[in-house]
């Protein structure tokens, strides 16, 4: 899936920020060596070291995460606090879960979940070696852009709003 429209006007021009887009996030790994060669050859990521103790990842957008360094500091990552990868079809998806059986010594994979439809989406999470979740996914269409295209389904108070 190509994404046609890459920015997007932030949603409130009248706040402190006024930001431009949102340009990373962080996660943190054990060892940058061991990490990378998962985020390259298995997630196929972008990966430049521009730290002693950090890199960068990225894939497609002018979006990056910085992996940080810890060692044995570690705090291991929750399934609901996870990175999504968009993948081109439901065959990918099975496809990729099915290698990452087959891999999982390989790249140190802990927990992989089944392979289900929700959130509109079809498919599944893998938990790396340092217990930071991935969702693998297809979504028919730009999941991003329906999301925030549908508006507010519910309210402050976790109600349903209705829609005229």
């Amino acid at each position: 899936m190509r994404i046609n429209n890459l920015l997007s006007v932030p949603g409130n021009p009248n706040s402190v920020v006024r930001p431009e887009y949102m340009s990373h996030g962080t996660l943190e790994c054990r060892s940058l060596k061991a990490s990378r060669r998962f985020y390259e050859d298995f997630l196929g990521l972008q990966c430049v070291r521009h730290g002693k103790p950090a890199m960068v990842v990225r894939c497609g957008m002018k979006f990056h995460i910085v992996c940080l360094e810890v060692g044995s500091s570690l705090k291991p990552g929750k399934l609901d606090n996870h990175w999504g990868v968009e993948v081109g079809s439901e065959d990918d998806v099975k496809r990729i879960w099915d290698a990452a059986h087959q891999l999982k010594d390989t790249y140190q994979i802990g927990q992989i979940t089944d392979v289900l439809k929700q959130h509109g989406a079809y498919g599944f999470y893998l938990e790396d070696l340092d217990h930071n979740w991935w969702e693998i996914q297809y979504y028919d269409g730009t999941q991003h852009d329906d999301m925030f295209d549908f508006g507010d389904r519910y309210d402050d108070e976790g109600s349903t709003v209705s829609h005229v």
